[in-house]
């Protein structure tokens, strides 16, 4: 090699893990490598003079390249391992999800056939018990006093009429598609109207009245069914028993919460009803009082006897409003 002239001198180098062959003469004396991998090298470098003849020996250093932590072995498997156990929760999250979703439905279902089970009870069966004692009394009567005992019959047969009605009412709620359509106060307004229709013998309809205030907001379905529900039970119990000449329905959108009240100046409910939660054998006010109960909703009632009664309902708004608004604003009925 002639060291007089070292600008003539060439190198050729290879690197033995990554390079197949020699790379191309150059008079530079450093080379730079990137992106290796960890591993074991050898770096193998030969020179030439200016006459390009090659050093048969050539020069050689072995190195190794630490891997990084991420790049160990245990790491990689411990990140395999998160992002199964990862996947197996989100996976067990769903179906947890699903399941509750289910479990509410379902147990939705149970409890409105429960209630209308015991609409069926308080109706058909405590009606034709009645019956049975009217049309004994009916047979007693006969043959001598027929005027008193055709008397009998018309009544016995106006009870049926209203015994029919009433458990037709009941098993038309297991029909919830007029809830899931139409908003709070049309359906309101609807079964007002059509409890008057069906009013008892020729009692004139109370008259009805309706108000919305505030800004009017989506529903969530499950309180929407509750809500409305409870508010169909308490307008048929004032149509069919309260005797009253106005029904007063007010609906209350508010920022807080959400708040129907009912009244009416009917004959009212005796406080040992209110009291014991409902009569014996009757259905109506426990199954309000527990449907109110499922959404955090409380439920207040207010009445003495000849003075009517008012019930009011309050739901708090993050239970009973969806997320999305809607912004047809207010609307009095």
């Amino acid at each position: 090699m002639n060291v007089s002239n070292p600008d003539g001198i060439r190198y050729r180098y290879r690197l033995n893990e990554l390079d197949s062959g020699w790379s191309e003469p150059t008079s530079l004396r450093e080379i730079d490598f990137t992106n290796l991998l960890p591993g074991r090298y050898q770096f193998q470098v030969a020179a030439s003079n200016p006459d390009e003849v090659w050093n048969p020996n050539e020069a050689a250093i072995a190195f190794e390249i630490e891997p990084s932590m991420i790049q160990t072995r245990w790491v990689q498997l411990a990140i395999v391992g998160f992002i199964v156990l990862a996947a197996l929760g989100i996976y067990q999250i769903r179906v947890q999800q699903l399941h509750r979703q289910f479990n509410i439905g379902f147990e939705a279902r149970v409890n409105e056939r429960t209630r209308i089970a015991r609409d069926l009870h308080d109706t058909l069966l405590q009606t034709l018990h009645g019956l049975m004692f009217q049309f004994q009394g009916v047979r007693n009567l006969l043959p001598g006093r027929t005027d008193e005992a055709m008397k009998s019959l018309d009544e016995a047969i106006s009870e049926t009429e209203k015994a029919l009605a009433e458990s037709r009412d009941a098993i038309q709620g297991l029909r919830s598609e007029p809830i899931a359509r139409g908003d709070l106060a049309e359906i309101l307004m609807t079964t007002s109207q059509e409890l008057a229709h069906s009013a008892n013998g020729n009692q004139e309809p109370p008259v009805f009245d309706l108000i919305q205030e505030g800004e009017r907001h989506n529903l969530s379905p499950t309180t929407k069914n509750e809500v409305c529900r409870i508010a169909l039970e308490i307008l048929r119990n004032a149509y069919r028993h309260a005797h009253a000449n106005r029904i007063e329905t007010e609906v209350r959108y508010g920022d807080h919460n959400l708040r129907i009240r009912i009244r009416d100046d009917g004959k009212g409910i005796d406080p040992n009803v209110l009291k014991a939660g409902g009569r014996a054998g009757h259905w109506g006010l426990r199954g309000v009082r527990e449907r109110a109960a499922r959404i955090g909703a409380q439920l207040d009632f207010w009445s003495e006897a000849g003075a009517g009664t008012e019930v009011q309902l309050t739901v708090p708004a993050s239970a009973a409003y969806e997320t999305a608004r809607d912004h047809r604003g207010n609307t009095a009925l």
